[in-house]
């Protein structure tokens, strides 16, 4: 494979994974507020999650693999585990890494989530909400096509789309919050 094959392969993946992780935190999302999907059982959009979930880290692994291998840069695989120690771009391609960490964390904790209990995996699993935006920061400063319209656009539907879903996760968290506990026993026998 020729390094221009893989400087493009490197380019695509960060882009498929900057959508199909967008993705993966707005199902996220989607099945915290209990949302049932058009043409999906409640318990379509979890398993539609975990599923996207699964195909966004390979991806992902794609991605950090043909950033390794292409010889165009010097970016080694110890660089793509620890954060902040490549000689190439540190920032940026630190905040990679913390970003891939943060999900390694988070699909290790997954895969033992029966071993784990539900409290520790839960916590874990709120990594995945700090990992999207470092990765979003290192798509933006390191990224090759960061600047071109296509990109922007893409990178602001993303962002308008994972905000807007958080606004609105937030806001019936308050409602939650708010309501009294007879309240809450009235909504939660009616389902």
């Amino acid at each position: 494979m020729t390094s221009e094959t893989l400087w493009y392969a490197n380019r695509a993946t960060g882009a498929v994974c900057l959508v199909l992780f967008t993705v993966v935190v707005l199902l996220g999302i989607a099945v915290r507020l209990r949302t049932r999907l058009p043409g999906l059982p409640r318990f379509g959009t979890m398993s539609l999650h975990r599923t996207l979930s699964l195909s966004a880290t390979a991806f992902l692994a794609l991605h950090i693999t043909t950033a390794v291998v292409d010889g165009y840069v010097s970016i080694s695989p110890l660089d793509a585990l620890v954060p902040f120690v490549s000689d190439y771009q540190p920032l940026w391609l630190g905040l990679g890494t913390v970003a891939f960490d943060l999900m390694l964390a988070v699909l290790v904790t997954s895969l033992l989530r029966d071993r784990l209990g539900h409290r520790t995996w839960r916590a874990v699993h709120w990594l995945a909400y700090a990992s999207w935006p470092v990765a979003l920061v290192h798509g933006i400063g390191i990224g090759t096509d960061a600047g071109t319209d296509w990109m922007t656009w893409l990178t602001v539907a993303c962002v308008a789309t994972v905000v807007t879903a958080f606004a609105l996760r937030t806001a019936q968290a308050v409602r939650a919050s708010r309501q009294t506990p007879a309240a809450l026993l009235h909504t939660e026998g009616a389902h």
